[in-house]
Formats: structure tokens, sequence, C-alpha cells
């Protein structure tokens, strides 16, 4: 992988740290695997193999790699504020070539960091970091930055409020205790490597002032924002319990 300058990490390490990243979100969203396989079919479904893509919240660039190696002529970027996280997309010991952007999305200045034009653009389970005005904003700032014909996925904690005792009945998921506990030793055993310790150290920084904000809202609430925020078609494509992913088009 690539991008812009940062701190980079020794790739047997970035590897390793890569792959269990990936196991503890797949405990996180149950179905990961064909939620991911979805965004991929939908992107090429409104079109040709997009040839700009963007992840934004993509963490380590797991999901970002995988749709650079699904589309070897695009050019696919990956954004997050998480310096663990960035590290370890910047250090990746693949060919597959990744973009790396260090950027807030609770602020509209990522726009101009990402650029614009892109065909499409993710983003899976980052909505709960912000508040609703902040997820309004960026559905602004997304439509913003797509090309015309361009498509959103946006993948997270999404109810359906036309079952809501059913829906309140999933909760929590099962393995969720599970996947907290691996969370938390994930990030427990990062912080142990020697390399990797002042970056956990700066993450604390950053997100000691910005606590994730637990936002989670209905499709009826995404759908309608999107609406909002200048999309013209939007529409479910994706669920597993109250995880649920909405394709919108410009």
């Amino acid at each position: 992988m690539s991008g812009a300058p940062g701190a980079v990490l020794d790739p047997a390490h970035a590897g390793r740290w890569r792959a269990t990243w990936a196991q503890v979100m797949a405990g996180f969203v149950p179905g990961l695997s064909t939620l991911e396989e979805t965004m991929c079919r939908a992107a090429e479904a409104a079109g040709s193999p997009p040839g700009k893509v963007l992840d934004l919240g993509g963490g380590p660039g797991v999901l970002a790699e995988r749709m650079a190696r699904r589309w070897p002529a695009a050019e696919v970027s990956v954004m997050d504020i998480d310096p663990v996280l960035l590290a370890l997309a910047r250090s990746a010991p693949s060919d597959a070539a990744v973009r790396t952007i260090e950027a807030d999305l609770s602020s509209s200045a990522w726009v101009g960091r990402a650029g614009a034009d892109f065909d499409v653009i993710v983003t899976v389970m980052t909505l709960h970091y912000l508040h609703a005005a902040q997820v309004q904003a960026l559905y602004a700032d997304i439509r913003r930055a797509l090309t015309p014909g361009g498509l959103l996925i946006v993948a997270d904690l999404m109810p359906d409020d036309g079952i809501a005792s059913l829906m309140a009945a999933l909760d929590p998921a099962e393995g969720a205790a599970a996947a907290d506990l691996a969370w938390a030793q994930w990030w427990s055993d990062v912080a142990d490597i020697a390399e990797i310790a002042p970056l956990v150290a700066e993450r604390a920084a950053v997100f000691g002032q910005r606590p994730p904000a637990e936002f989670t809202a209905p499709v009826s609430w995404h759908a309608a924002a999107l609406g909002a925020a200048g999309f013209e078609r939007v529409g479910l494509v994706w669920r597993c319990g109250r995880h649920a992913a909405l394709a919108a088009l410009v």
C-alpha cells in the first residue's frame, strides 16, 4: 500500500495485526463477508468496474485492499483519523495499491484532502462515531465528492423501525459480548508492540477529546437524510439482524 507520509511499521507486524483486526470486525458485523460481496456487486451493477473508490473510516485498509484486488485498474483510497489503523494500512505487506488519507469526517475539510469525482464511496461501521447533525453534513460532503452517477454504500447499525419490537429482540446480537472482549484484547495486545505503542498513545489523545457518539438511527432516517443531501435514489441492499447497508445514487 502507499499514501501520504506517516508512520510506517514492520510489514510482518502490520500483516499480523490487520489479519486479526479482520477477525475482530467479523465478530462485530454478522455476515460481514456477504456485506462486502454485496457492496462490490452493487458497485459493479451501478456501471462498469469503478475507476476511483474511497473507503471512509476504513481503518487498516482491509476492505480497501480487497477492492483494489477486485478492480486492479481502480484508484482506491482509504481514509481514517486513527493513527494506529492508518499506520497498519500504510505498512501492509501487499502489492495492491491503496492510497491512505488522514482526515476527520466530522469536518468537511476531508473532501479537499480526498479529492473529488469518486465513482464509489463506501463507509462501514463508521457513522456511530458521529452525531446526527454530523452524519447529515457527511452525506452532503459525500454527495459533493461523488462523480455524476456515483454510488455511496453506507453500512452500520440501522434497525428497521417498522418492526421495532423484533429489532429490539435482536439487541444485543449473538456474539456481541465476545466481540467486545476481542476488541479490547486486540487493542491491549497491539499496545504491547514497541513500535506501535507511541501510536496507541497518539490515538488516545485523538479519541480522548472525541469519544464515539454511539449514533444509531433506523433505515428510514438515513434514507431521508440521504435524500435531503441530494441523492436521487436510495434503497436497502443488505441486512443481517440490526445491521443494514443502504445504496444511494447521485
